[in-house]
């Protein structure tokens, strides 16, 4: 899976990009992270990428012309949809994310920053727009690299454990609004116990248990 992440602070992913699980499935080339600094596609002498809303109003709109030249640019190297991260989109879900996952093999996503971007490349170049949801962030970089995480994570050997993507909380097969308690070491933590029935062994009882516990 490639993802191509179009934003005015490219430095924002590399700590995140960089550890963990995704940086593993980069090392692997099960995915790809490429980062497209919007600033450098201005023809502006300052490199400015916003500008006064048409109309008044408070805040700044980021400019057509280098998200225009960016996103065309892009777009040559990546086939897949242009994702707009917006507070204004459709709320991402798991089954969303399970969508993205099996239908595309290349995404790109545009962070927008101040009071957003100016309505005609929404118009014209933006396939589809996607919130985290329901509040506002001050720009689209977390929420790109949600999007990222997430899709990421079904990718078979991502993980490593290859059962593992369907037993955690944010399981395919389980009741996504329900989870059972987890547990580990120690048994004893000052004064509580674990659940005997965990540490028994008996599979059948075990998933009884957990069933019967879901929240």
């Amino acid at each position: 899976m490639r993802f191509d992440i179009l934003t005015i602070f490219p430095e924002i992913f590399n700590s995140y990009f960089e550890e963990s699980i995704l940086k593993r499935a980069k090392e692997k080339n099960l995915i790809e992270i490429h980062t497209h600094d919007i600033r450098k596609f201005s023809k502006d002498k300052h490199k400015k990428v916003d500008d006064m809303p048409f109309g008044g109003g408070a805040g700044m709109v980021m400019t057509p012309q280098p998200l225009y030249d960016a996103i065309e640019h892009v777009k040559t190297l990546n086939k897949g949809p242009v994702i707009y991260m917006s507070p204004q989109g459709k709320v991402l879900s798991q089954s969303k994310v399970e969508k993205f996952s099996s239908k595309y093999k290349e995404i790109i996503l545009l962070c927008g920053r101040y009071e957003g971007i100016d309505q005609r490349i929404r118009d014209t170049l933006v396939d589809e727009e996607i919130s985290v949801g329901k509040y506002v962030l001050t720009g689209g970089e977390l929420p790109a690299m949600i999007m990222v995480d997430a899709i990421s994570r079904l990718i078979p050997e991502v993980l490593g454990k290859q059962e593992s993507h369907l037993e955690d909380s944010f399981s395919l097969s389980l009741d996504r609004k329900k989870e059972y308690p987890h547990y580990t070491r120690p048994a004893v933590f000052k004064g509580m116990k674990v659940p005997e029935v965990l540490s028994s062994g008996n599979h059948k009882e075990i998933e009884k248990w957990r069933k019967k516990n879901l929240k």
